[in-house]
């Protein structure tokens, strides 16, 4: 019998895409990555899986390169581990008959102008909001919301173009410069449009949910304005009842008005006092190394169930009684200019803390880093494991401030600095 196939739509370069095919191999499929630059992902060489060239954005492309595979094996699931071809994926698996999400409600929560409507509309709650196609309109909407704004690409991940904007002038420069942009990071197209939005000060959180199942509300730790750097992830989060309940509350609700409801959901929320207003939904597995907090917390294995389901195998939820109970990461980013020195050293370091379960650099020694505009600008990251989540915390805190930090060597502001990592 010939084995079955679980196809994967490009990837992240970091975290669960390479999750994803050895969970494809633990379940007996063989997975195989449809790429229109397989080497942008240097875990498929490392691994061995088999790939395949095709342009991605092109559907009529795609679609020839996969019903070519489907005409030699079966093919039992397609996914993707990327914010980008999530729809994409969705589209496939519904022309294959198999299991997966709607793919136009994929495709319209991805749009997170179309997004905020629904939700505003189903009287979930979320911040105020406008959409502008030009620079004077984003002006009109930080005038009508007052005060600070947050100004942003309709699509994207990672906080790629996100910013507080605190005036008229920096609204007009930020929305001019996104504005600009034809196509994203990706070199997808983009529509001309940003979204312009109250800025909440409150506490962040993400719930992620599988199906319509709140599994886990997770702490999350944002850099300091104007950027929105996500720096770090406490699982499972510690609330008063009452705000604990509104989060997993507001989460599903958001889920099921989206049209969503088959596999992972990332739901990013702030509490303005004891109301969760959603910041956006996102219809996939969530990234920064969530899942494996999960995993080591909860024993829950969030990668291993998104693939399950795209197998159209039964899923189960329940945790394992040797999970640790907490886990936390910390993002290493530059303060300043600098230039990673002894990354070994520090990574050993690091690991020498008590509860520290792994610690790596995303660039070797020698590297010149600039301070994070967003996730691209992370050097590295810390994650520990306790017994309660201020346990682990306080680990991966420590692991961070004396290992990783200790190879960041402040350079001169006119080096050249940072190479992107590939999103």
């Amino acid at each position: 019998m010939t084995t079955p196939l679980l196809l994967l739509v490009e990837s992240n370069t970091t975290g669960t895409g390479r999750q994803f095919a050895q969970r494809a191999r633990d379940l007996g499929a063989v997975p195989v990555l449809l790429s229109a630059d397989p080497a942008r992902y240097p875990y498929a060489a490392e691994d061995g899986l088999r790939t395949v060239v095709v342009d991605t954005s092109d559907d009529d492309a795609l679609w020839a390169a996969v019903t070519g595979l489907a005409a030699a094996a079966p093919v039992a699931g397609v996914l993707s581990s990327s914010e980008y071809y999530v729809a994409t994926a969705a589209g496939l698996a519904r022309r294959l008959g198999l299991p997966g999400p709607s793919a136009d409600a994929v495709r319209a929560c991805r749009d997170k102008s179309a997004q905020r409507r629904t939700l505003d509309t189903a009287g979930v709650p979320v911040p105020r909001f406008s959409v502008a196609g030009d620079v004077a309109e984003a002006l009109a909407a930080a005038q009508w919301l007052g005060g600070p704004v947050v100004v942003k690409p309709v699509q994207g991940s990672g906080s790629l173009g996100v910013r507080l904007c605190r005036d008229r002038d920096e609204v007009a420069e930020h929305a001019k410069g996104l504005l600009a942009a034809t196509v994203n990071e990706r070199g997808l197209r983009t529509r001309g449009v940003v979204l312009v939005e109250q800025y909440l000060t409150g506490r962040e959180f993400s719930v992620e949910v599988f199906g319509e199942e709140a599994v886990v509300t997770v702490t999350k730790h944002v850099g300091a304005p104007p950027v929105f750097v996500e720096t770090g992830h406490d699982v499972p989060a510690v609330l008063p009842a009452a705000q604990a309940a509104a989060l997993v509350d507001t989460a599903v609700r958001a889920v099921k008005a989206l049209g969503l409801g088959w596999g992972a959901a990332h739901v990013e929320l702030r509490l303005d006092g004891d109301v969760a207003r959603v910041i956006e939904v996102n219809p996939r597995l969530a990234g920064g190394m969530i899942p494996e907090l999960v995993r080591r917390a909860r024993g829950v294995d969030l990668v291993g169930a998104q693939v399950r389901a795209a197998l159209g195998e039964r899923v189960d939820l329940t945790g394992t009684p040797d999970a640790a109970g907490a886990a936390s990461i910390r993002f290493l980013t530059a303060g300043t200019d600098s230039v990673l020195a002894d990354v070994a050293a520090a990574e050993s370091a690091a690991r020498a803390v008590p509860g520290v379960v792994d610690a790596v650099f995303y660039r070797p020694a020698g590297t010149r880093v600039a301070p994070a505009e967003d996730f691209r600008g992370r050097v590295g990251h810390v994650i520990a494991t306790g017994t309660a989540p201020g346990q682990s915390a306080e680990a991966a805190g420590t692991a961070l401030a004396l290992g990783l930090a200790a190879a960041l060597t402040p350079v001169a502001a006119d080096v050249p600095v940072r190479e992107a990592v590939p999103v």
